[in-house]
């Protein structure tokens, strides 16, 4: 297994799809919008928009990582991005970042984007382990992971100076026997979180 095949995953609510170098200016708009910028990257990211067209001008060349755009069913609009990364083939686990842009939030389009690629890691790809890393503070996020049935493992106590304040690391992760038994929806199949 590994992550050759860029896929085209469709939901009701977007459509995910491979990066192109033409993304890269759109994805420098999301990625410079405040609520990314204080939730995603460290204070001294040095982005540049000729940064970005070489990063996603490449994603779909990259056999250990899966990137793939989030996008509008209705109009193709980029609204950001989801991605599985530092795969470890040996347990069959990896890491899963998203981060969306002022136009996807609010609507159901992170939820959905996040059940559509992390299905497809332990659906098509045989993962065992998904797992993630997200400031406490981030309530946004910790919803979203939550209704796609990432449990909380552990939190990393006061682990980053972010504007002005210290905050914590929650690490969550969602594993292939939880996922067989509800599909990115514990609460609509009655699971628990243990």
């Amino acid at each position: 297994m590994d992550f050759t095949v860029k896929p085209v995953l469709t939901g009701e609510k977007t459509v995910l799809r491979p990066f192109t170098e033409a993304d890269a200016e759109r994805m420098w708009e999301i990625v410079n919008d405040p609520e990314v910028v204080r939730f995603t990257f460290p204070p001294d990211s040095e982005l540049t928009p000729e940064r970005l067209r070489g990063w996603y001008g490449s994603r779909g060349a990259q056999p250990d990582r899966l990137d793939l755009a989030v996008t509008d069913p209705a109009d193709g609009e980029l609204l950001g991005e989801v991605v599985l990364y530092e795969w470890d083939p040996a347990n069959r686990s990896c890491t899963f970042r998203t981060l969306i842009g002022p136009r996807g939030r609010g609507r159901g389009v992170g939820t959905e984007a996040t059940r559509l690629i992390v299905g497809h890691g332990f659906e098509q790809l045989g993962l065992h382990r998904v797992q993630l890393e997200v400031y406490g503070n981030n309530s946004r996020a910790l919803r979203v992971y939550e209704k796609a049935g990432f449990v909380v493992e552990g939190v990393r106590r006061e682990a980053a100076w972010r504007d002005g304040e210290w905050v914590d690391e929650v690490l969550m992760a969602v594993l292939d026997h939880e996922w067989a038994a509800h599909g990115g929806r514990p609460r609509a199949a009655g699971v628990t979180a243990r």
